[in-house]
Order: structure tokens, then sequence, then C-alpha cells
């Protein structure tokens, strides 16, 4: 594959566009985790589907209308979850539902055959354009700055809303901020591994970094740095394979996972044993 990569552009940009995407949700996936915001950002991307039928539909690009779908999910879940009107699972499940049932009939309405969806589904990194990346690229570049440059702030309000109110911090402008971050970091997933796919990316490498290390910004790095892994090496098992590279990556991801909790499971039994050892002793 190394000798493909400079060959051929479309291996280059599945590249960049994979480590890209790890960014963004190596960021964005470590807050929504510890936020426990993970089942409202699957409810979000599966509500972005209506847009991608819509922008079919009406004949515009449909990862703008994905990214109109999610953003106004995330607005009107957010509205709604801090107004307390009614269970947020329950407007969870219902913002899905619609999402994935509008974009069904907006392409059952268009003329003639329909279009094939399964890289909107499940994504095809192999088919990103240039002009995908350039609006992944822009998104990583937006959603890095916005968490940066506001990093303590983002500390406050995620580990302790009470002392962030006490700071005279806006916890309404910050979660409204993090579900807009949610609708981008959708918008880029949907390209790379698909809208039924992406809430694996977003939270896989974040659940294995939280059980490497406890520090906040090492869990960043460090969830970084595994979806970069879990991209390259879904990549060149899809492309040697040719196999589906969003599910390869998703695999590859949970497969990961659940051998990094096994390995501490062991080892803390193995630990909290020999303690229990010298204890009796």
């Amino acid at each position: 594959m190394i000798e493909a990569l400079f060959k051929y552009r479309f291996l280059q940009y599945a590249l960049a566009s994979g480590i890209l995407a790890s960014i963004v949700c190596g960021i964005v996936g470590v807050i929504i985790v510890e936020k426990k915001l993970v089942m409202m950002s699957g409810g979000i991307a599966h509500t972005s589907y209506g847009g991608v039928g819509l922008g079919y539909l009406l004949g515009f690009e449909p990862i703008i209308g994905a990214f109109i779908f999610s953003l106004l999910a995330s607005l009107g879940i957010g509205y709604i979850k801090r107004k307390g009107g009614e269970r947020s699972d329950v407007v969870i499940g219902l913002f899905w539902s619609l999402g994935m049932a509008l974009g069904i009939l907006f392409i059952a309405l268009m003329p003639g055959y329909p279009p094939d969806l399964s890289s909107y589904l499940f994504g095809n990194i192999l088919s990103v354009t240039k002009t995908d990346l350039r609006l992944i690229a822009g998104i990583t570049a937006v959603v890095t700055l916005l968490v940066v440059s506001l990093y303590n702030n983002w500390k406050a309000y995620i580990f302790d809303e009470e002392f962030a109110l006490v700071l005279g911090l806006k916890t309404a402008f910050f979660e409204y901020l993090l579900l807009l971050l949610i609708s981008m970091t959708v918008v880029a997933l949907i390209r790379v591994v698909g809208i039924i796919l992406a809430l694996a990316l977003l939270t896989a490498p974040t659940a294995t970094a939280g059980l490497l290390t406890a520090d906040f910004k090492k869990r960043i790095i460090c969830s970084i740095l595994l979806g970069c892994v879990f991209c390259i090496a879904g990549l060149w098992i899809s492309f040697e394979l040719n196999i589906a590279s969003g599910a390869a990556i998703v695999i590859l991801s949970a497969f990961c996972y659940l051998l990094t909790y096994a390995v501490n499971y062991i080892s803390n039994a193995l630990k909290r044993k020999n303690l229990s050892g010298r204890t009796n002793s």
C-alpha cells in the first residue's frame, strides 16, 4: 500500500481525511464521553440522514443538508433538555427516528432511480474528494481552535458546572457550543465511516484512552493517536482485502477497546489477589 500511496491521489486524500477525522474525534469524543452525551451524539448523527435525502431531492450538496439537519437536531434536543419538558432519551429517540424516516421519504420522492447512499450510511474513506478533504480540514481547524482557546473554561464546564457558574461562565453557552461541535464532527465523519458508524469512531478511541490514562489532556492526545492508528490500519485493511473501509475502521476500534478492557480487568484482578494475599499473610 505504501507504493500505491505515493501513486494514487485518492489514497492520499483518504489518509489525510482519516487523520483529520481522528483529531476532531479525539477532541470532541473525550468531552461527550465525560458529559455522558454519547447517545445524544448518535441521535444527532442519525438525524443528519434526513439532510442527505433533502440534498438529493432538491439538488444541493447532501453534506450541507446533513449539517443543517444535525445542527437543528442538536439545538432542538439541547433546548428541550435544558427546559426539562421531556426526558432526553425520549427526545433523542424521536429525532433519531424522524431524521432517518425523512431521509427515506425524500429519497423515495426523487424521480428516476434512487442514488446509492451506502457511502453516506457506512462511509467510504477511499472515495473522499478534494472538496470533502477541504471541508473536513476546515471543521477540524474550527473545532480545535474553539476547544484549545477555551481549554480551561471547557474543563470547568465539563467537571464542575456549579464551579463554572461561580467563575461567571455561561454554562448554557458552552452546552450549545458543544452541540455545535458535535454537529460539525458528525459531518466530518460521514465521508470517513458514515452516519451509522460515526458513533463508534467518536467513542471507541476515547473509551480506550480512558482505560490508559485518567488525565484529561493526556486522554485527548491518546484518543487522537489511537484514532489515527485505527483509521490508517483500517484503510490498509480495506485496501488490501477490498472490504468496506468504515466497517474495517470501526471493527478494529471496537476490538482494540475490548482487548484493552480485558487486559485492564485481568491486571486489576491480579493486583487485588496479590494485595489480598499479602493482607492475609
